[in-house]
């Protein structure tokens, strides 16, 4: 696989950092993270230049990447996005979890730890604000991947585990999609 088959906007965000890859003795050895050892994973070799490594660590780390935004009338133009700005303030992600009850919007589950998820992905402009985020576990956050919320609603998965949720926690989530046109989107103008 070639670098540039690569979509840089999802290292750091869909696509996680999971183990290390050791080599020595003509052996490659895979290290998997524990929670990650038994997922079924394609395991695909990305042939890197010297200045493709550059590009991919900046992505990865804490400097800024270009990535494309839409204006209001759907244009396309480029922005240069720092990861910081990436990042959701503590007190909004307390604030979240606080809201939904200490629980996965999704799946109802107070069992493991929480992450917060964009309603409207952060890709498409999707603010790290209250309105925007829902508290979520790490599997349900990472099967909706960049999955649009209403669609989200549809999803074969959503649909098994939702059962578990209350009829009010429900309802919140099917509201959501009737508000997806108010929250506002954030459009990053830099220049280089």
């Amino acid at each position: 696989m070639k670098f540039s088959d690569l979509d840089l906007r999802k290292i750091g965000n869909t696509v996680q950092l999971v183990g290390a890859i050791w080599a020595g003795e003509g052996k490659a050895f895979v290290l998997r993270f524990p929670e990650y050892a038994n997922e079924p994973t394609e395991l695909l070799e990305v042939e890197l230049t010297h200045e493709d490594w550059k590009t991919l660590l900046r992505q990865s780390d804490v400097v800024e990447t270009e990535v494309l935004s839409k204006t209001e009338n759907g244009e396309l133009f480029k922005a240069i996005v720092r990861k910081c700005e990436r990042s959701v303030a503590q007190q909004v992600t307390w604030n979240v979890y606080r809201r939904d009850g200490f629980r996965c919007r999704y799946c109802a589950t107070d069992k493991v730890p929480l992450t917060v998820d964009h309603v409207i992905l952060w890709e498409d402009g999707g603010p790290s604000i209250e309105e925007n985020l829902v508290a979520s576990c790490r599997k349900c956050n990472k099967i909706r991947g960049e999955t649009p919320y209403a669609d989200w609603m549809q999803h074969p998965y959503y649909l098994d585990v939702y059962r578990k949720l209350t009829p009010d926690a429900r309802y919140q989530n099917e509201m959501l999609v009737n508000r997806l046109a108010t929250i506002p989107r954030v459009v990053n103008v830099r220049a280089r």
